[in-house]
Formats: C-alpha cells, structure tokens, sequence
C-alpha cells in the first residue's frame, strides 16, 4: 500500500470544487480545476524531457501561484522538489546544486541573470516567467504537453528535500516524506482548528518549510491561497481586506509591522480566525497589541525544526493568557519529546538539558549523509540540538541553541557559518560571532575578530568579504575589532558565555 499522497487533495479539490479559486496573486486568479490541468501538462512535459521517478528538481523563486504549481508538478511527475533558498549567495546555491543534483533548476524572472551565472552541470534550465535564452519557458512546456496521470509516490516515499544550514557551514538536505508532511499538518490542525475552505495568506518564503507546510495543508483544507511575493505590511493589510483572509503564518517581527500598520491606518484587522507565528516568542506587549488589532483571531505559537516536518510543539491561543507566554507550547498529538543531559540521560522537569523528538514528524534524514543521518537519528529519536527544560505541566521552554544558532528576522543563522566566511578574510586571526538582542529582528549577529598583527582592515571590508561568501542576512550587523585574544576554555574552545556577557557589560554601560 503507497499510503498518503501529497496530491491527493489536489486532485479531490478539482473534483468537489473545480470552480473555487485555488489561488490569487495580484489581479490573477486561477480556479482549483485549472490548477490541476497545469499540473498535469507540466508533470507530463517534465516526463517528455526525460526526467525519471525520483529525480530532483530545484525551485530558485519568489511566492507564486506557478511556485505552487511547479511544487506539485514535480511530486505529480513522481519526482522530489528542492526548494533553494531565495537569499543565498550564488555560492550557497551552487554547494546545493551540486550536492542534490537536479535534473532541472526553475526561477522566475527575479533570479534569470543569477541561474543563468550559476557554476552548474548537467541541469537543465526551465524559466517561469518570461524566459530568457537558453532556458526553456514554463509556460510553453505546459501549452505543449497533455495531461498527465499522478504517478506521485506516497507515504515514506521522499517528496521533497529542505536545505538546512549547519554548523560546520554546510547545508544539510533534510529528506521528507509524504507522510510526514500530510500527518504534521492534520495533527496541527486538530489544536489550531483551521476554517475549511477560507482564505491563506502566504507572507513567509514558500522556500521555508514553515509556509510550504502550508501550501499542502490548506490545499487539504480546501482553501485558497493569497500570495504576496515578498511581505510589505501595507500591502498584506490590503489583501487581507480584499480577499477577507482567514488565516496566516509569521514571524512575530511580521506581527509587530502588520499590527503598526493596522493601528496607522485605524482599520482593525477582524477577518483573520488564526494566526500562527514561529521561530520566536512574542511579548507580552505585542500580544497585547496584535489581540486588538485581530480581535477575532486565535494565536497559536509553533516550535520545531526543518527535521520534524515541521513542528513538535504548539501553544494554543488560550495558553496565551495562561501565564505560558514564554513558553513553545506542548507537544503535538503523536510526538514525544524528551529532555536529557550530555548522557542522554532524562532529567527532572525544570531542568535544561537538550531537547529529543520522536514521532511521526521525524526526518528520514539528511541528503547523502548517512553518517550524519545515523548520529542525529538514535533509536528513533532526533536529537535537536536545541537546549530547553518542561515544566510540571508539561510546557517546554528554550533557554539557548546548543548548536550557538542565531535567529534573526525567523531566518536560522549558524555561527560556525558565518565564523568560517569570516576567517577566510587573510587579515583575520581568530573571529567568533553571537546573537544579541535587536528590537526589530529578534537578535542580530555580532562578531568578535582579532586581527593578525599589523594588518589593515575595516568593519566595512570585513562586511564586504562576508558578502561574498554568505547571504547577507548572515553577515554580521556590527563588530568588535581585537588585539587581544578570544576568551577560551582549557580545552581550546571560545567561551561565548563570556563574549556575551561582555557585550551586555558594553550596553549596560552605554556604549555604542
């Protein structure tokens, strides 16, 4: 039995409601039924170029209604998406390219000149804009090719492929089934309770697995997408206004800018039924202002990684206002969730030690790294990475990332990634960077750099060479030139603890 297939729901929406609109962008609005017909002559017109079952494919794009369409042509082709990240470097993008292999890379008009440049072999190139020599254009192989039949595979079967960044500064290819996407979902919407057949506004990158969860769960939801390319908040009010949207996912920096232009404008944003927001906590302020300014929504806060689907935890909109509001929720239906000490070694609630899930939602894990694979998956248990304690009501709450991960604007920043950009710089001796709080972004990254002796840099030099090397969301926001070394630990490694305690002596004090 092939189990649950990611395009099932795409195909009963065609059949139940081939006349409700599936998605909207700007003044386009195209039906369920057209939907699946573009579907079908695309999955059929990548099967006439040759590409077989299990082949991958890369997605290089901004949102789109042809976004969603070529994520499920490429599973209706029997194929296994990748979704690039749309701010990395071309030498981000070339590491992932050569490390999954597609067959072909799809952009859209924002990324020609980049896909174009790329260092890349063997992948064909299909435009889903307007086309540019010597891609193929998108909307020619569909007005080429017939329908095509769903040869998706289904339950454990791979369907798509998430980069994660890592620690040593390489991404890592997260494999996902169709099971553990189509379970993730359903056990999410049981606890959230989502409005069948609403409207959902997608303002988070559909690259990220957190907005892409969405894609296939309001398709089973029946519901129409609203797209923004990229959030702006006066325009997301817009269309929430317009389109009488029901439901959203952000980032709590997207809350605060959507609430600010709700409270300038004057107009309370009362379609909205759910919000859910990730990769942070919000406060207690915020929430207060976000409750008036969506007074018939319910919050939810969603914790998890890219390696489990993605979410473990949730804390349900009436643990808002239970005195839980630090808190990540508890867990999903059908995970479990450990916290253990550097044994693996449970300990006592109120304890921090690292946080373990196991569950339906984990990973079948990493891209052609099978060692890496069987270190992180032990005895059916992902070991996160994330450092966290429960207390006696069961609610986790994250206290730091074991893996010294920095989290800004939602994006994961690794300093280990950052450090090695930063030390290929021939004027740098020794570097390490931190979070530090930031009232816009959540945390910025800092970085300490000792300099070699005699060497002639500047910040703005340093900044530049990182930009070359990384996206520049994770190059460093401010810096502190040493001449001195890093604090370290009797066994070689620089204390942090320490970096960051001197930064919060440098703030207290005023400096700049």
């Amino acid at each position: 039995m092939i189990g649950v297939k990611l395009t099932q729901p795409l195909r009963r929406n065609a059949e139940l409601f081939p006349d409700r609109i599936a998605t909207v962008v700007g003044e386009a609005r195209t039906t369920w039924g057209s939907t699946l017909d573009r579907v079908a002559r695309l999955a059929a017109a990548f099967r006439n170029l040759g590409v077989g079952p299990a082949d991958r494919m890369a997605i290089l794009s901004l949102n789109s209604d042809r976004y969603i369409q070529t994520l499920y042509a490429i599973l209706w082709a029997g194929c296994v998406a990748v979704p690039l990240n749309t701010r990395w470097s071309p030498r981000e993008l070339e590491a992932a390219i050569e490390d999954c292999a597609p067959s072909l890379l799809l952009f859209d008009d924002s990324f020609a000149a980049v896909a174009n440049g790329l260092k890349m072999t063997g992948v064909g190139l299909v435009a889903m804009g307007s086309g540019c020599e010597p891609a193929m254009s998108l909307e020619a192989l569909i007005a080429s090719s017939e329908p095509g039949e769903d040869a998706s595979g289904g339950g454990n079967d791979l369907a798509v492929i998430f980069y994660t960044g890592g620690t040593t500064g390489q991404s890592k290819g997260v494999m996902l089934s169709h099971a553990n996407l189509f379970d993730n979902f359903m056990v999410q919407h049981a606890l959230i309770r989502y409005e069948l057949g609403g409207t959902f506004l997608h303002v988070a990158p559909m690259f990220h697995l957190a907005d892409a969860c969405c894609i296939f769960g309001m398709t089973m939801l029946g519901a129409t997408h609203a797209i923004l390319p990229a959030f702006d908040a006066k325009t997301a009010l817009q269309i929430i206004e317009e389109e009488a949207v029901t439901a959203t996912l952000a980032v709590p920096t997207m809350i605060e800018m959507l609430v600010g232009e709700s409270e300038r404008s004057g107009r309370p944003i009362g379609q909205i039924r759910n919000i859910t927001y990730g990769a942070s906590p919000i406060s207690e302020a915020s929430l207060l202002r976000a409750l008036a300014a969506l007074p018939n929504a319910r919050f939810a806060q969603a914790y998890g990684q890219t390696e489990c689907s993605p979410v473990v935890t949730i804390l349900e909109h009436e643990d808002h206002r239970a005195g839980f509001l630090r808190s990540a929720g508890r867990p999903i239906p059908g995970v479990d969730l450990r916290v253990v000490d550097d044994e693996y070694q449970d300990v006592p609630r109120g304890t921090v030690g690292q946080v373990l899930v196991s569950g339906p939602n984990v990973m079948l894990g990493y891209w052609r790294q099978p060692e890496l694979s069987r270190s992180t998956v032990v005895d059916g248990w992902l070991r996160t990475g994330d450092a966290g304690y429960r207390d006696d009501h069961g609610f986790l709450y994250l206290v730091d990332r074991v893996k010294d991960m920095i989290i800004s604007g939602g994006e994961n920043i690794y300093s280990a990634e950052v450090e090695n950009a930063l030390m290929s710089h021939p004027a740098v001796l020794q570097c390490a960077v931190i979070g530090v709080p930031d009232p816009k972004w959540g945390e910025a990254v800092h970085a300490y750099v000792q300099l070699r002796n005699d060497a002639a840099t500047t910040v703005d030099d340093l900044h530049v060479h990182g930009q070359s090397l990384i996206a520049n969301y994770k190059c460093p926001k401010s810096f502190t030139l040493l001449s001195e070394p890093l604090p370290m630990s009797g066994v070689g490694k620089v204390l942090k603890g320490e970096l960051r305690r001197r930064w919060a002596e440098q703030m207290g004090n005023g400096a700049a």
